[in-house]
């Protein structure tokens, strides 16, 4: 596919000197990912500083016989069990923590009176296929198993991701969907769903952009471990998942000035075509990751305020059994 430069949908023009201000880093790759990883997390305490909010620590067992870290962050002040939004953090699937880009989901924990719980899963580079998103499914199962001891609503559990970290949450929502794992609702921010890298966006974005289609094809090649990108599992590529149905209540958004944009759409139309609830947000100008990155500018405070509207009315809505589900 070829797309003119000329014909890339522009930057929002309060996010454009930002980006320009921003220093060139190296291209994604095998020799300069060592180098890029140190500078994908931040340390949590500065972020927690002057938040009423609890922060727990756990170990995990995962499905392989290893153990993974989940971290929960609670209001202070919660009496009674809250609603739960299970967090991936993003980095490509090759790089980042659990604290990586928390910064995006804290005021959830403040305003809302939520508890989320960040999943440390192991990176694409360092496990093979769905590893990952087997790790992930761990954390959230045994969060559903000991909801009453974190003081949870098992039947508010929202599983969310951003970039990678998206791709990877819309994985184990299918997973939780086919091992009756009740889960009510999916946030995927700017999510990395699909291998083939063979889209508009990503056709306009081989070279430009805050994630390039370069990155792209070596985070995935990570990822597949050598496998087909037509042929891998819909929990290891969401995109190519077969069946949509019976998903629960989605949000999807990208930026229009972004590689993810044209796969979040094709997403988002569908679990319309199966039938389910859905609301896609593409916003006018935005880079991949624009809210993270630039986090003052009127289109960050834009796409956070229609995500916390619409985590209002998901928790409006009354609540599933969750244990005559499972």
């Amino acid at each position: 596919m070829s797309t003119s430069t000329a014909s890339r949908p522009p930057v929002d023009p309060e996010i454009a000197p930002l980006l320009a201000a921003l220093p060139a880093g190296p291209q994604l790759d095998a020799q300069t990912l060592p180098l890029i990883r140190p500078y994908s997390s931040s340390p949590v305490e500065p972020l927690l500083e002057g938040r009423a909010i609890l922060r727990r620590e756990f170990e995990v067992p995962t499905a392989d016989g290893g153990s993974i870290a989940l971290t929960a962050l609670s209001p202070a002040s919660a009496t009674s069990p809250t609603a739960c939004v299970y967090w991936m953090h993003g980095g490509g699937r090759v790089m980042g923590d659990r604290f990586s880009q928390l910064e995006v989901v804290l005021d959830w924990v403040d305003r809302l009176g939520l508890t989320v719980v960040t999943v440390e899963y192991r990176l694409a580079t360092e496990v093979p296929g769905a590893t990952s998103v087997e790790d992930a499914y761990a954390g959230l199962r045994w969060v559903a198993d000991n909801a009453a001891e974190l003081g949870i609503d098992a039947a508010r559990l929202i599983v969310g991701g951003i970039s990678g970290g998206g791709g990877i949450a819309a994985g184990v929502t299918l997973l939780a969907r086919d091992r009756a794992l009740p889960v009510s609702a999916q946030l995927l921010l700017c999510p990395m769903l699909d291998p083939r890298n063979a889209s508009t966006s990503a056709a306009q974005f081989v070279e430009a952009g805050t994630w390039t289609g370069r990155a792209n094809d070596f985070a995935w090649s990570a990822a597949l471990h050598g496998a087909d990108p037509e042929a891998v599992p819909g929990v290891l590529a969401p995109a190519l998942a077969e069946d949509f149905s019976g998903l629960p209540p989605t949000f999807v958004d990208a930026g229009s000035a972004e590689l993810f944009r044209s796969e979040g759409v094709a997403f988002a139309e569908r679990l319309w075509s199966a039938g389910v609830d859905a609301e896609l947000h593409v916003w006018s100008g935005g880079v991949h990751g624009f809210d993270a990155l630039f986090p003052k500018t009127l289109l960050a405070t834009d796409a956070r305020t229609a995500r916390s509207a619409w985590l209002t009315r998901i928790l409006s809505r009354p609540a599933a059994g969750a244990e005559s589900s499972r």
